[in-house]
């Protein structure tokens, strides 16, 4: 069993799978509030479900990810938004944006320092930033579970080492601020997240959890997501389905006018 990096994710088993990161998200476009004409750029746009919504209310959408297979399917899906691949710790944009959103994405992007100053270039003063991330703690329970069972088979995971970033309010509203950035709104909050089906801890792994098994053989990592599906059934297996331990940030900030870029 050879689990997928970032780079290499499954589009298509991302939406089969894993939509509830898309139907989550929707929400989160309201808080965004797009006007018609406003150019917005949706940071990790994943396969382009939400880069689409937001376009349906009147704003031009450019969609950024670093996921080829990401891309080829957000541009299959809707064929006439504007699609680029590229790095949210190096991006940078002809035009300014009245807007960058992003949902589920920025925790993926570890170097967060080089990412808001991406961010804080490439809007207007004024533009806004809109995101929603995993919050210090988020899957703690599966994370505590997965370097126990990788230590039980001889591995060790060091806690730096971790494929994530998931701040506190206060570390990442410092980090805007340090760019340039008012914060006006954010909340941290939990939101228990259910994964589709028997195999629902498995399929999650295999889509976000490929770091932690890539130099390992397939046939040990088959017993060691075993080992892993064993140790979480008591806490997270909840009336016939999965339920992940998911934290969640939430966060509004306005780029000021005397902001450096």
């Amino acid at each position: 069993m050879n689990l997928p990096t970032p780079e290499a994710w499954n589009a298509s088993l991302f939406d089969d799978k894993h939509h509830y990161v898309t139907d989550y998200g929707e929400s989160l476009i309201d808080l965004l509030a797009p006007m018609r004409g406003e150019r917005i750029l949706d940071l990790g746009c994943g396969t382009g479900h939400l880069a689409y919504k937001i376009a349906l209310r009147g704003a031009q959408v450019v969609g950024l990810d670093s996921s080829p297979d990401m891309l080829k399917l957000a541009q299959h899906n809707y064929p006439d938004l504007e699609f680029v691949q590229g790095e949210g710790t190096n991006f940078q944009f002809d035009q300014p944006f009245d807007g960058i959103f992003s949902n589920a994405a920025l925790h993926w992007m570890t170097d967060a320092d080089a990412v808001a100053r991406c961010i804080a270039r490439a809007l207007k003063p004024g533009g806004r930033l809109v995101a929603e991330l995993g919050s210090r703690g988020n899957i703690h329970t599966i994370i505590t579970a997965v370097q126990n069972a990788l230590q039980a088979f001889g591995y060790y995971v060091f806690r730096d080492g971790l494929p994530w970033y998931f701040p506190s309010i206060g570390d990442y509203a410092s980090l805007l601020e340090r760019h340039g950035f008012r914060v006006i709104y954010a909340a941290d909050f939990d939101r228990p997240t259910p994964l589709e089906g028997e195999t629902g801890l498995r399929d999650w792994l295999t889509m976000f959890a490929g770091a932690f098994f890539r130099l390992i053989p397939a046939e040990q990592t088959e017993q060691i997501i075993q080992d892993i599906e064993t140790r979480l059934r008591p806490a997270l297996y909840r009336d016939g389905e999965w339920v992940a331990d998911y934290r969640r940030l939430r966060i509004m900030a306005v780029k000021q006018a005397d902001a450096a870029t």
